[in-house]
């Protein structure tokens, strides 16, 4: 039979034993002994008939059952640290925390100014910007880490029910290549073919980037022949910039490197690829100081619960 009468201080001892990976620094960091901490967890074993730990000789390692448990205890605590957020931000922001999740290249040129001007008018607000992929981006929102995420597409395949996602604005690719370059004669090159043997740097093969660029590729009839791979796009406009090759990136990026003079964008005949930025939240999860931000920087209207 199921209890209701949850006991959440032995779960909050398993909260803290497996993210410290040892009872004794555990019991260090809560002041607490560790013959208790060792009796708390074998009584939540025993209530919940599974082992939750392995003991070994550098501490304990979860068990499957408890890397289980660790998820929904971990996403129940972040919970409640959103509930105190939201008790403790005023309306007028005199204090909080923002924390918001997005790919490196996008906060570059759609975020950073936006943040920079939120930040001087509320300045007691603690802004954490945290960086990765679509899915460790979505993980992250799931269990309250970030309070919402800005992306590119696709997003969807990801989601979690509960959440939200929404279009903000729609960016195009581009080629792109040092403006004094010497591999090639910038005023010949016309159209895709043109760049079939010049040297290429791309986004890696498989992603979603790549995956539209070789579409407008094929469909163009023409086959690349000299191409370097680069995960980031910070990397692939170093690249450019020392003249490896031509680049392909969001125009964006490189908008005051073109306004400089330092790289020109290749003026071609064919339609290249455009990608959408996408807001990501959870309207059940959003505080004061994200709904503002998000309401008066980005300017986009929340659908809240």
């Amino acid at each position: 039979m199921y209890k209701s009468n949850v006991n959440l201080n032995l779960y909050k001892t398993f909260y803290d034993v497996a993210k410290c990976g040892s009872i004794s620094k555990a019991a260090q960091s809560t002041y607490t002994s560790q013959p208790a901490i060792s009796k708390a967890i074998k009584k939540l074993e025993d209530e919940l008939g599974v082992q939750l730990f392995y003991r070994n000789l550098s501490g304990v390692e979860l068990t499957d059952k408890g890397k289980e448990l660790l998820y929904f205890v971990e996403k129940s605590f972040n919970n409640l640290i959103v509930a105190e957020r939201n008790m403790l931000e005023t309306e007028n922001l005199e204090r909080g925390k923002l924390s918001i999740g997005m790919p490196s290249n996008i906060g570059s040129f759609f975020l950073f100014d936006k943040i920079m001007d939120f930040h001087k008018k509320f300045p007691n607000i603690e802004i954490t910007i945290i960086t990765g992929s679509t899915s460790s981006l979505v993980n992250l929102l799931d269990t309250h880490k970030i309070d919402f995420a800005i992306d590119t597409s696709p997003i969807d395949e990801h989601l979690d029910e509960g959440m939200k996602v929404a279009k903000l604005k729609t960016v195009n690719y581009a080629f792109i290549v040092r403006k004094d370059t010497k591999l090639l004669d910038i005023s010949s090159i016309k159209k895709l073919n043109d760049l079939r043997e010049i040297p290429l740097i791309l986004p890696i093969p498989g992603t979603a980037n790549r995956n539209d660029l070789n579409e407008v590729l094929t469909k163009s009839n023409v086959e690349i022949q000299n191409v370097i791979n680069i995960h980031t796009s910070e990397m692939i406009i170093a690249a450019v910039k020392k003249d490896l090759g031509v680049g392909y990136v969001i125009h964006n990026l490189v908008e005051s490197e073109i306004e400089n003079g330092e790289i020109e964008e290749l003026e071609l005949k064919e339609k290249l690829p455009t990608v959408d930025i996408n807001i990501l939240y959870d309207p059940h999860f959003l505080t004061t100081a994200p709904r503002k931000f998000i309401e008066e920087y980005i300017d986009y209207n929340l659908e809240l619960y």
